[in-house]
This record gives C-alpha cells, sequence and structure tokens, in this order.
C-alpha cells in the first residue's frame, strides 16, 4: 500500500534552502485608520480599517489634495495611538513639528524616528537595513512599525545630483528615477510580508490629457504603480462652505476628491468626497451621508430622508443632522450596515460617485 503523499519535508526543505521564500498566507493583521470612515470603508471594506501593515500603501494626488494631511498627520497619530512606531521620512523639507503637532502627533523619540533623506538610493538602503535588523530580533520582542515617506516623487538619483552640480539640471535621468521607484517598492513588498512593518508613500500626480482615459496619470512611472497593495488618487477641490454648512463665495477649506485605483480588500475604483475645513480639520463622519445616499440606502421625503434598519425601524432627519452625527445616527448607520453585509455576503449596492462643482467633477 502506498504511503500517504506529505508535502511537510518539501515544505520546511524550501523554505530553509533558498532565502526569501516564505510558506503560508499572511493576511493583514493589523489596521490604521485614515482619520476617514469613508475613505477606511472604500479601501477595506470596513469603517474602521485603513491602511494595513506587511503592506505597501500609496496616496497620489496633486500638491494640496491632502495627501500629507491624511499619511503625515492622520495615519501617524492614529498609529501612534494603536503602540505603533512610526518611521517617518520627509524627502520635501516640509513637515515641521509645530504642523505635525497640531494634527495630535507625538514627535518625540519615543514615538517616532524623523528622517529628513533627499536620495532614492539612501531610503533604499535605509529601509533595508531596518528591516534586516529588525528580522534579527526575536519575534516577542518585534514592535509594531509603520514606515512613511513623503513624498517618492521628491526623490533624486545619482543622475540629477550629478547634473545639478555640473549646472545641466535640464537634463532628464533616462528613465533610471522609475527604475529605481519600482526596485524600492519591490523589494520592501517581499520584505515585509511576513511581518508587521507596513509602509505608506505619497507621490505626486498630474492631470491627465487622454479624453478617453481621464483619471489623473500618477508620475514615476508604472512599476511601483503595480507593486503596491493599495493605491489612492486624490484630487484637490475647493470647500466653499460655512461651519453651518451653508455655501459661501469665500473658499474656506479643502474637498479632497478620493478614488481608489487599487485595492485588494474592496470594490476598487469608488470615489467619495472628504471635506477639510479650515477652521476645524477633517470631521471623521465627513462623506458618509453621500456614501450612503449614493447607495440608495437614504430615501428622499420632501426635505428628509429615511433610512431602515435592518430590524424594520426607520430613522427620518434632515440632510444637516444626519452630517453632523445628531444622536450618534451615523454610528448607528455604520454598525446597521455592516450588520447587513454580515447577514447576506453578497449584499450589492451601486457604485459610489460624488459630483462637485461643474468644472470639478469626480468622475
Amino acid at each position: 500500500m502506498n504511503k500517504p503523499f506529505s508535502i511537510d519535508k518539501f515544505r520546511k526543505g524550501i523554505t530553509k534552502s533558498i532565502p526569501g521564500i516564505s510558506a503560508g498566507f499572511y493576511d493583514p493583521k493589523t489596521w490604521i485608520s485614515t482619520g476617514s470612515y469613508c475613505m477606511n470603508f472604500l479601501i477595506s471594506g470596513d469603517f474602521y480599517k485603513g491602511i494595513p501593515l506587511s503592506k505597501v500603501s500609496v496616496l497620489a494626488g496633486e500638491s494640496g489634495s491632502a495627501k500629507s494631511y491624511i499619511a503625515s498627520g492622520n495615519v501617524v497619530k492614529n498609529a501612534q495611538d494603536m503602540g505603533i512606531f512610526v518611521i517617518l521620512i520627509d524627502t520635501e523639507n516640509a513637515l515641521d513639528e509645530a504642523w505635525l503637532h497640531q494634527l495630535g502627533v507625538d514627535t518625540s523619540e519615543e514615538k517616532m524616528l524623523k528622517l529628513s533623506i533627499g536620495m532614492i538610493d539612501d531610503v533604499a538602503l535605509t529601509i533595508h537595513d531596518f528591516i534586516k535588523s529588525y528580522k534579527e530580533m526575536p519575534e516577542a520582542d518585534r514592535p509594531k512599525v509603520l514606515i512613511v515617506v513623503d513624498s517618492l516623487g521628491m526623490l533624486l538619483t545619482p543622475t540629477d545630483r550629478a547634473h545639478y552640480e555640473s549646472g545641466e539640471v535640464s537634463k532628464g535621468d533616462f528613465g533610471i528615477k522609475a527604475k529605481a521607484l519600482m526596485s524600492l517598492v519591490k523589494n520592501i513588498v517581499m520584505s515585509i510580508a511576513n511581518v508587521e512593518i507596513g509602509l505608506l508613500a505619497t507621490q505626486h500626480s498630474y492631470q491627465s490629457q487622454d479624453m478617453y482615459d481621464p483619471d489623473q496619470i500618477i508620475s514615476g512611472g508604472a512599476g511601483f504603480v503595480y507593486a503596491s497593495s493599495i493605491l489612492v488618487s486624490m484630487k484637490k477641490l475647493k470647500l466653499k462652505e460655512d461651519e453651518e454648512g451653508n455655501k459661501t463665495k469665500t473658499v474656506n477649506g479643502i474637498r479632497a476628491g478620493i478614488k481608489i485605483m487599487k485595492t485588494r480588500y474592496n470594490k476598487p475604483f469608488e470615489t467619495a468626497e472628504i471635506k477639510i475645513p479650515f477652521y476645524a480639520g477633517m470631521d471623521p463622519y465627513s462623506g458618509l451621508f453621500d456614501m450612503f445616499e449614493s447607495r440608495n440606502l437614504l430615501t428622499k421625503e420632501g426635505n428628509s430622508y429615511i433610512y431602515k434598519f435592518v430590524d424594520g425601524t426607520e430613522v427620518k432627519m434632515f440632510r444637516k443632522r444626519y452630517e453632523k452625527n445628531e444622536k450618534g445616527i451615523l454610528d448607528r448607520l455604520m454598525a446597521d450596515y455592516m450588520q447587513a453585509r454580515l447577514l447576506n455576503p453578497n449584499i450589492k449596492f451601486e457604485t459610489v460617485t460624488v459630483e462637485g462643482e461643474e468644472d470639478e467633477t469626480i468622475e
């Protein structure tokens, strides 16, 4: 009688004999909120999960679209609140300590290592050395770590530096930077797959001139885009509202238009808008009302909106009362929504599409 086939010997042998190979699955165990329940859900399918450790995530957008606000502000603060150590790599010389303090970030050495690095080779070497020393630690002693690079777009190659020093600043780098970025991200993707380290990077983008593909073009080549697990495209829109939500002629903040270009945890290509008023900062509930309305979960009746809970009860309120989360209504809606998905995993809702001003619509 033949012995039953066993893979155990092969599994142990291959993982020991070939460096860089590991067996099994490494689904994210730790998630860090972006500070926006709506953005969290569009990324992960959960209102309380945003950026995962053990993966590479990228926020790409034009200048002023709130990339740094979310990456170096909200995500770093929320990571620190969870006891996660942060390595913040500033390539733009733009992350002032006073600004980070305003966003609630703890800049003490016990909570953060802040580095200013301009060369892409130096960033790659720094991260490589850290991960190597991290893996040499006993597993029980390894802390959870978030590495934030703000931003990839400002990193220089040795060719850039040589051209600058020789006065030939107009010359290109012959695609060296795109290849270096791709190599950086691809190597990090594999090296953090089975440890509690996450990489969150920001990147620049510019407006597409292709009428058939209007999505913003992310600079730096497509290699790192393919390698990342999560990619969010961000666009800066004007917020012309006062504190009560009334329309104004003056600009009182930013409407950050977001589009989930890539995710493995929810349906991609969904869009939303998050309001960030200058006078108050971002409300974590911003965008939720539009999200629920776009999913046909709110029924308009006159000037009010009706929501029907899973248990059959209903609530009827004005839009502004929903948006202000009066009586914790949005918390109740989020919990009910997740319960509905739990009861019926195959439930389908329409795609979120939120329109902005006539000349600034997120399609």
